[in-house]
């Protein structure tokens, strides 16, 4: 294990793994138990820019390059994603606290991705369209943006660092990937290996490890990029777009989400009590369409909340690389801290802790908060962990108050034992995603993905994928001979 993170622990730039030129190391600390995994040198300015330029150097021949052609590298790669798939579980447990649970459903996933990247290389069409010009033939051509900058979160890092750079790269672009800082293996050079070893060319995807504290706002100001692809929080994402709209950039930004679940009066209890508990527990609550809030109706509110705090409590807590464990540690220490900080200022505020959880280290134990007042703001932001808020509601019209009140809206479900009243309900709601007596942690390689308000901007998966990595061009042949006014 050792030795995969210290071979890993590089740059990779131009087809090349050498260490960083920064004047300090990022160290890569196993969450769980504080083991040094690796020390990464960080990448400066210029080698970010080296990484841009080569990406662009790369690009022009690849985008040239037979489509069927490029799509087998990525047929490799997914065949190299299963040989090593119990190696890639062990990094995924280590770097980032994931239990066996999480690194087989993000395994699953990415690899779900990544067959859908193969077709997707095959997958862009031109048109011919009318012209009311006598003679004149409009051709339009989807051709490839360019070069893709791609910044990927801690959650997720190898579902989402691939989400972006296999489309981008099949639609035959070049990337330049900047993983977070906290799973800078998993997110990043893992990614550039898996694709070497599949005969990617050299130069094509780059990855540069490193801070903002050292390159500022070099990475998305950068002139060779034409899209930002982006996945964080939204104080991060607003700051994203910023720049890049003062550089006509295009962005992709898949940003925090505030999700709910809506237990109605007509729902299969149980059934809604475990899709709830997946919903808010899964990764330790660490993901974006994670059900911060549980709405319940008040006729049922009171067996739904004895089910679901006896199930949260039969979780176990744990060592993550134990694969009966459940929950395991949050990324970082800073993260346990606000999270604590959450479940004071709840209880100040007049809330009831039900499971009171505990902070060992990382591990941060399943807390279920009760009679948290409406108009607190801990209802409309994000809590990424462990921390479920159960709220009851009399009649849909103020559950569908309550949802919206958040400046979110990404994912979330109801549950009814009438489908029709579910998607009614859900019509109502201001999410790029909700789902009907299902959970709300979903993606799928073909159904658009994205969200509204504060969640984000652009969509990514199937068709919407061609939009954020390609563009339109417009070619018209004129046969005739056109007149001119003068």
């Amino acid at each position: 294990m050792s030795s995969c993170f210290n071979d890993l622990a590089q740059q990779y730039i131009d087809g090349e793994w050498r260490p960083g030129t920064g004047s300090w190391d990022i160290i890569d600390f196993n969450p769980y138990d504080g083991e040094k995994l690796a020390s990464i040198t960080i990448a400066t300015v210029d080698e970010v820019d080296e990484a841009y330029r080569a990406a662009a150097r790369a690009q022009k021949q690849w985008a040239a390059t037979n489509p069927y052609a490029r799509r087998a590298v990525f047929e490799k790669a997914l065949a190299l994603i299963e040989e090593r798939q119990q190696e890639i579980t062990e990094v995924i447990i280590a770097e980032l606290g994931g239990t066996h649970l999480k690194a087989g459903f993000e395994l699953h996933l990415a690899k779900e991705f990544l067959r859908e990247s193969i077709h997707l290389a095959l997958r862009p069409e031109g048109k011919i369209l009318p012209s009311p010009v006598d003679g004149k033939e409009n051709r339009l051509y989807r051709e490839p943006v360019g070069v893709v900058g791609v910044i990927s979160p801690f959650n997720f890092p190898f579902l989402l660092s691939l989400k972006s750079v296999a489309p981008a790269l099949a639609l035959g672009n070049g990337v330049v990937l900047k993983p977070h800082q906290n799973t800078p293996v998993v997110g990043g050079s893992l990614v550039a290996k898996i694709f070497e070893d599949a005969g990617l060319p050299a130069g094509l995807l780059n990855v540069v490890i490193t801070d903002i504290a050292e390159i500022g706002d070099a990475f998305i100001e950068h002139p060779i990029p034409k899209v930002i692809s982006f996945t964080g929080s939204d104080k991060v994402g607003r700051h994203v777009a910023t720049v890049c709209a003062a550089q006509f950039k295009r962005t992709v930004l898949e940003l925090g989400g505030n999700s709910a679940i809506v237990v109605l009066d007509d729902a299969d209890l149980d059934y809604a009590v475990d899709a709830a508990v997946f919903s808010r527990y899964v990764h330790q609550g660490q993901v974006c369409m994670a059900a911060n809030r549980v709405l319940v109706d008040r006729s049922i509110y009171e067996d739904f909340t004895e089910k679901f705090v006896a199930k949260v409590k039969s979780l176990k807590v744990g060592d993550p690389r134990d694969p009966e464990t459940v929950i395991g540690p949050v990324i970082n220490s800073s993260q346990a801290e606000a999270l604590s900080a959450v479940v004071t200022q709840a209880i100040q505020e007049g809330g009831t802790a039900w499971s009171h959880g505990t902070t060992t280290g990382n591990l941060v134990t399943p807390t279920v908060l009760l009679d948290v007042p409406l108009d607190s703001a801990l209802l409309r932001q994000e809590v990424f962990g462990p921390i479920a808020f159960l709220i009851p509601f009399d009649g849909e019209e103020e559950a569908v108050r309550i949802v919206n009140d958040t400046p979110y809206g990404l994912s979330g479900a109801v549950h009814t034992g009438d489908v029709e009243r579910g998607v009614a309900f859900a019509r109502q709601i201001d999410t790029g995603m909700f789902h009907v007596n299902d959970g709300t942690v979903h993606d799928e390689p073909l159904v658009p993905f994205g969200g509204e308000k504060n969640s984000g901007v652009g969509r990514l998966n199937g068709e919407t994928t061609l939009d954020a990595f390609t563009t339109l061009k417009w070619i018209s042949v004129q046969h005739g001979r056109s007149r001119f006014p003068f």
